[in-house]
């Protein structure tokens, strides 16, 4: 079983930044990282899944026409729209429905180890099913999660489920890896 929607809006209890993602060196490294392992200049729509509070759609917006986050916690979307009012910030625990824009973007960062090896497949489904062509970037913490599945752990299961993609990874550091998934026909 994945982390339960009760865990997540607990870390958002008492603080709209959990993570210290506006301030940590740590993560303003990784979200410059992963802005660098992009493949193009200009993308024109990306989906971020697990958005958190938009601090990294702050780095990654700039170079879409459209941005679309979606995360499970009210408090982090409502933070998030008013860190970047000009995105759009959903609320939707996954595996939910997604947003059916036309994406060439995913963007999948320290999210996949919240999920289950079902919701995973779920989602390499869905990616393959409505953004075959789309990029997509997975961001990968690497030390103990304190859920059921580790960070690289996940990001196997997914990898290999969403067979229409190939993935390499373009970073690595010693707290967190970032991959990038290309089409198949692409690469």
């Amino acid at each position: 079983m994945g982390v339960g929607l009760e865990h997540l809006n607990a870390l958002y209890a008492d603080n709209a930044d959990p993570w210290n993602f506006a301030e940590s060196n740590y993560e303003q490294d990784k979200f410059t990282a992963t802005r660098a392992a992009l493949s193009r200049p200009r993308y024109e729509g990306a989906f971020e899944l697990g958005c958190g509070n938009g601090q990294l759609a702050r780095r990654l917006a700039p170079l879409c026409d459209t941005y679309t986050g979606m995360d499970a916690v009210e408090v982090a979307v409502e933070t998030a729209r008013r860190t970047l009012p000009q995105a759009c910030f959903l609320q939707g625990f996954y595996p939910c429905a997604l947003p059916k824009y036309a994406f060439d973007l995913l963007i999948l960062s320290e999210i996949l180890y919240f999920l289950d090896p079902s919701a995973l497949k779920t989602l390499a489904r869905d990616i393959a099913t409505f953004w075959s062509r789309a990029e997509v970037i997975c961001v990968t913490y690497l030390g103990q999660t304190g859920h059921g599945l580790q960070g690289q752990e996940a990001l196997q299961i997914f990898t290999a489920a969403l067979d229409t993609h190939a993935f390499e990874a373009v970073t690595r550091t010693e707290g967190y890896r970032i991959d990038r998934g290309v089409p198949e026909d692409a690469s």
